[in-house]
């Protein structure tokens, strides 16, 4: 949803904690049907290769061809190294249960890290007509959108925002 499309919505506090918990049910559905019935260990892998070859072309075409949105505001989360751990923590165990938890486990913690290298330049503090901000809150000023809550925006902006942890009251 929201918390994968917008940079600005790939926050430190919310992004890291809702979409690994959404993103890995369908991999591991998929995954658990091809280990079950064909002994298959990269089922997550696939699905996610899927997955994001699918979210490429929604953001390209829809995003960029249709209303003009830079790339580099509407990519999509990183997610394969999470799959690659999630399948070889199922093909080391052989067992569903141990997936279940060391795996989805490991598929949260790879989360974020994984996407670090993607998302810190877009963290750096910048300041813009005397408000400080991230460089892609920034972006979210220049690229409005429909149906955004403004009241996030408005909550988050000026000096309400640190750049240590969370926002300041």
């Amino acid at each position: 949803g929201d918390w994968d499309f917008w940079t600005d919505w790939k926050d430190r506090r919310l992004w890291v904690t809702v979409v690994p918990i959404v993103a890995v049910t369908f991999p591991a559905a998929v995954q658990a049907c091809l280990w079950g019935r064909y002994r298959l260990p990269w089922g997550a892998t696939v699905c996610v290769l899927g997955l994001l070859f699918g979210e490429w072309v929604n953001r390209y075409f829809n995003f960029w061809g249709w209303t003009y949105f830079p790339v580099n505001f509407v990519f999509p989360s990183q997610l394969i190294p999470s799959a690659i751990i999630l399948d070889v923590v199922l093909l080391l165990s052989n067992s569903f249960t141990f997936t279940a938890v060391a795996g989805a486990m490991g598929w949260g913690l790879i989360f974020y890290p994984s996407n670090w290298p993607v998302i810190a330049p877009l963290h750096v503090p910048v300041e813009y007509n005397g408000m400080m901000m991230t460089l892609a809150d920034l972006q979210g000023y220049h690229y409005v959108r429909t149906g955004t809550p403004e009241y996030i925006r408005m909550v988050e902006k000026g000096t309400l925002r640190t750049f240590g942890k969370d926002v300041a009251p």
